[in-house]
């Protein structure tokens, strides 16, 4: 079987010297003259190539390595460099992207640790989910049972019941307001002989605590009215 024709134009004299120096230049490490033909995909064939590296390394545009003098590179002296500020511009543009790596992994490292959080929360072990199924089912029976009376329409709590609760709660209420109004007016008598710094000593020695702002507001409120204006 016959191989197929290549495309590539075989270059030759001044066109293959140039298309050989500008690889190698380009390239800028040590090849030898059967990888820059390859490299070249044949423009210049093997034999041409060692010959052109030979002639380059003459004229001084490319090196001859002493440890292999089968390898070339670019003489470093004819190879473009970079000026400083440019050099500066990259490395400070690699340094800034460094760290914005550094920001990345770390929020990556927080968003895998709280993936591992959201797993943990909702992916319970088999006995895990076992006893939260168990503690589940013990919960609804108990408010199946509690449920019962009104399905029936029994009520929770007869009238006679909630009348009785409603007398006694009147009862100590009113209990309350006494025994208030006798401290109120006792204190009234004893403080008035007394500097309010005084007042305020005797007050913590006795261990004397007025009423909280939620004891107020209790009293303040719809329970309390709604009784004092039965009591009457």
């Amino acid at each position: 079987m016959s191989k197929a024709k290549s495309d590539v134009k075989v270059l030759k004299g001044q066109e293959a010297e140039d298309r050989v120096y500008a690889y190698i230049k380009r390239m800028n490490r040590p090849f030898g003259a059967v990888d820059v033909s390859a490299n070249l995909k044949g423009a210049v064939p093997k034999t041409a190539t060692q010959k052109i590296l030979l002639a380059l390394s003459e004229k001084g545009q490319v090196t001859q390595k002493t440890e292999n003098n089968f390898f070339f590179v670019a003489n470093q002296n004819t190879v473009d460099t970079m000026p400083n500020d440019k050099v500066s511009e990259l490395e400070a543009e690699a340094k800034a992207l460094d760290e914005e790596n550094k920001v990345l992994a770390a929020e990556i490292k927080a968003a895998a640790a709280g993936e591992f959080d959201i797993h943990s929360a909702f992916y319970l072990s088999h006995a895990e989910l076992a006893v939260q199924i168990d503690e589940t089912g013990t919960k609804a029976e108990q408010l199946r049972k509690r449920l019962e009376p009104l399905r029936s329409g029994t009520p929770l709590v007869d009238a006679d019941a909630l009348a009785a609760l409603d007398q006694e709660w009147m009862k100590w209420r009113a209990e309350w307001v006494r025994r208030k109004k006798v401290f109120l007016t006792f204190w009234a008598l004893v403080s008035d002989t007394l500097s309010p710094q005084d007042a305020t000593e005797l007050q913590d020695d006795l261990g004397i605590e007025y009423d909280s702002a939620e004891h107020t507001s209790v009293e303040h409120g719809p329970l309390c009215a709604i009784n004092l204006k039965r009591k009457r």
